[in-house]
């Protein structure tokens, strides 16, 4: 791993580029106009590897802008159409770490869902299956750690709906802590999200091996309750 304009590379060779993505940065421009990740690694590569002209690099999943964690990008247009293939087919794995409040009502399960999203408020919510524009939304959850009213819970999102994590969570009594969209009844204002992208495993897109890369939440609070799941600072 080395580091670039602050930004930790996990991995990168001539077709992906895998990140671990600073929290509170938009992954691409958006309307504050503030630095975003896609336009700061262009211009990265585009210094590192001395390129003319334009750089391609696209986006294949999203992060919501106050979420940290391992994130891939594709180099090259075979790769994007690829790796956004595998995503489609459910061949490509996205494990979270998240410390939520209270207990879910099972130690693990899967949690199935339809969600809509209210684009003028940016929020999403629970819908039935008929309602329009509803997206069917799946996750697996599992409790891995407990300190007091916080829980610390793994999850493997087999679908890739805004908000997905944090609204499906605040469902089932347990709002992300620090998220002041879904669980502003019981997280204070400035208390930064505890939403984490911690594994990535797909294919790569020519090489055809597995590639798996792994991100771990600083030790701060309140990661460092679970000290043997945090980066070493």
């Amino acid at each position: 791993m080395w580091v670039l304009v602050d930004i930790p590379i996990l991995y990168e060779d001539n077709h992906v580029l895998v990140v671990e993505k600073p929290v509170n940065i938009p992954v691409q421009e958006d309307r504050t106009k503030d630095n975003d990740l896609l336009t700061m690694l262009k211009s990265d590569i585009k210094v590192r590897h001395e390129k003319p002209g334009n750089v391609y690099l696209a986006l294949v999943h999203r992060l919501d802008r106050p979420v940290g964690g391992a994130m891939v990008f594709a180099k090259t247009s075979k790769a994007a159409s690829r790796l956004s293939d595998a995503i489609r087919r459910g061949a490509f794995e996205k494990h979270y770490l998240a410390v939520v409040r209270g207990n879910p009502p099972q130690n693990q399960g899967t949690l199935e869902d339809f969600l809509v999203k209210d684009h003028r408020e940016n929020k999403v919510h629970i819908a039935s299956a008929n309602t329009k524009d509803a997206k069917k939304a799946v996750l697996d959850y599992e409790k891995i750690g407990n300190n007091n009213d916080l829980n610390l819970i793994k999850v493997n999102l087999h679908t890739g709906r805004p908000h997905q994590i944090r609204v499906q969570l605040a469902n089932i009594g347990c709002p992300i802590y620090g998220d002041q969209k879904y669980g502003q009844h019981v997280n204070k204002p400035g208390q930064q999200i505890a939403l984490w992208s911690h594994l990535l495993a797909f294919e790569h897109p020519t090489k055809k091996d597995m590639t798996e890369n792994e991100s771990l939440p600083p030790e701060t609070y309140p990661w460092q309750l679970w000290p043997e799941f945090c980066k070493r600072s």
